[in-house]
């Protein structure tokens, strides 16, 4: 008696199909898992065995094989008990084998035979969608697979109640896509007293997607700023929701089925090692830069990370992706994502202040910036100072821009650069222009170019930092409503570049 059915191997973001085959043949009564399966997947005998026991149904005295193909595909995790069951349920005859061929499935076994859910069901639902199988997953990751939409969704509490589907019983009816999560209420930047230069370049951060560098004295309102980021940033469009949502599936982030159109901002300590941050570990899961995706990654203490964890951020700034390599496998996750950093001047922190800095001013502040590479800073393409805010001005009344303001001239120069970008795959806010396409769409006028040409003569820049000064430029341009770059776009892109504080290059 043989039987099959089908599941998934996650290899990143990518869902791989994977075909479970049980036969059931004469012999030494055994339970055989073969296939490539790492300790979560082999000990499914043991939840597959007590689940059925629980159920009244006993294992035949009967050698049972069952296969994971393709055999050479590592295959972790513990979402295959249920298509092992299902597989194992059908070569036994219990419930139609043409029938569980038809369906993809995911999810872990408790021991009374209920389903836990797993990570993943999102990414699953959408390989299930291409093969045109339905998905049969835990009740709890219903809400969240039935986003997909293009496939039906099984949700069940049980393997009973597999069993009663698949018999006839009592159909399980097609899961509902969750609700649309809302994060916390965004802090107003109406809060913050001072620092107008400062919040000009997060509403230039915001608007272009290009990365920005605070250094500033302890307390001068750098994390602060840094909160408030997340409500000037336009929500997710459906797309990127959709891209963000598959990522937290897999690190199992994912609440209750709800995906959110908030963008992610993540702030991981300075302690985090390197596969918390890009990735890897056991399953080679993905790191904070992958689950920023598509919204904001904020290190503060900057200079405090390991310096073999920031320069592995170099590569995956300039491409988006980032690749986990590891001895059995490739992993590929995606990662465009903004970066804020935030650091101190020096490690007292008071270098710019001659009160309190201390005797090795200025070379401790040489030192500690030190910490972080050139080729780094460069991919910067907003630099600025956040000086330290008088206690008198703290008593003032409230004054400053809101948060709804500024969002509002954000979203108006994202809906320009969605427009101009309409015909060009790949690009979709103005730090992703390269080549041909910053030619054609951040050439300054001719005084705005005489400008950075002179600046990139005296000040010595580099191709990329000439290169992404045209980016912000443009960027500022569509804030100002200006199809042309003009020179006072050129002028301010400079001035963020050139922060002598910050390490202007």
């Amino acid at each position: 008696m043989t039987a099959r059915t089908y599941t998934v191997a996650f290899e990143g973001v990518e869902a791989r199909l994977v075909e479970v085959q049980c036969a059931i043949s004469a012999g030494s009564p055994s339970f055989t898992l073969v296939g490539l399966p790492d300790k979560a997947v082999s000990e499914a005998r043991e939840r597959v065995r007590a689940a059925l026991q629980a159920m009244s149904i006993a294992l035949p005295s009967k050698r049972i094989t069952v296969n994971l193909s393709p055999a050479d595909l590592p295959k972790e995790g513990s979402h295959f008990d249920l298509p092992i069951a299902v597989a194992l349920l059908a070569a036994l005859e219990i419930i139609p084998g043409e029938d569980v061929e038809g369906v993809v499935s995911l999810g872990e076994l408790s021991l009374d035979g209920r389903l836990i859910a797993v990570a993943g069901a999102l990414p699953a639902a959408m390989a299930a969608a291409v093969e045109d199988r339905a998905l049969l997953c835990p009740k709890p990751c219903g809400a969240e697979a039935a986003w997909v939409g293009a496939t039906d969704v099984l949700a069940a509490a049980s393997l009973e109640e597999v069993l009663h589907h698949y018999t006839g019983r009592a159909p399980l009816t097609p899961a509902q896509a969750g609700e649309v999560t809302g994060g916390a209420t965004p802090r107003d930047f109406r809060e913050v007293k001072g620092q107008e230069r400062a919040k000009r370049a997060l509403e230039i951060a915001a608007a272009g997607r290009h990365h920005l560098f605070m250094v500033g004295t302890p307390g001068s309102g750098k994390s602060m700023l840094a909160a408030r980021l997340p409500g000037i940033l336009p929500p997710l469009s459906a797309p990127e929701a959709l891209e963000t949502s598959m990522i937290h599936s897999l690190a199992g982030l994912l609440t209750e089925g709800g995906i959110s159109r908030d963008r992610p901002f993540r702030e991981p300590h300075h302690t985090a090692s390197m596969a918390a941050i890009v990735g890897g570990g056991r399953g080679a899961k993905p790191g904070e830069i992958s689950l920023a995706h598509n919204g904001v990654l904020f290190l503060d203490e900057f200079p405090e990370f390991p310096r073999t964890v920031l320069d592995t951020l170099r590569q995956p700034i300039e491409s988006g992706t980032v690749m986990v390599a590891r001895a059995n496998a490739h992993v590929r996750y995606p990662c465009r994502f903004l970066l804020i950093a935030a650091a101190n001047p020096c490690k007292c922190g008071y270098l710019s202040d001659p009160a309190r800095a201390c005797g090795r001013a200025p070379v401790c502040g040489e030192d500690y910036l030190g910490r972080i590479s050139g080729p780094l800073i460069d991919r910067f393409d907003l630099r600025v100072e956040v000086p330290p805010v008088a206690f008198t001005d703290l008593d003032l009344p409230a004054t400053g821009e809101t948060s709804a303001s500024i969002a509002a001239r954000v979203a108006a120069a994202r809906d320009r650069q969605t427009t101009r970008f309409r015909d060009a795959p790949g690009l979709r806010v103005n730090a992703d222009l390269e080549g041909a396409a910053l030619e054609d769409f951040a050439t300054p006028d001719p005084e705005g170019k005489a400008l950075i040409s002179r600046v990139a003569e005296r000040m010595g820049l580099s191709a990329r930092g000439y290169h992404r000064i045209l980016r912000v430029a443009r960027t500022i341009a569509d804030l100002d409503s200006s199809p042309t770059v003009r020179k006072p776009h050129i002028a301010e892109a400079v001035s963020f570049r050139l922060s002598a504080s910050v390490g202007g290059l």
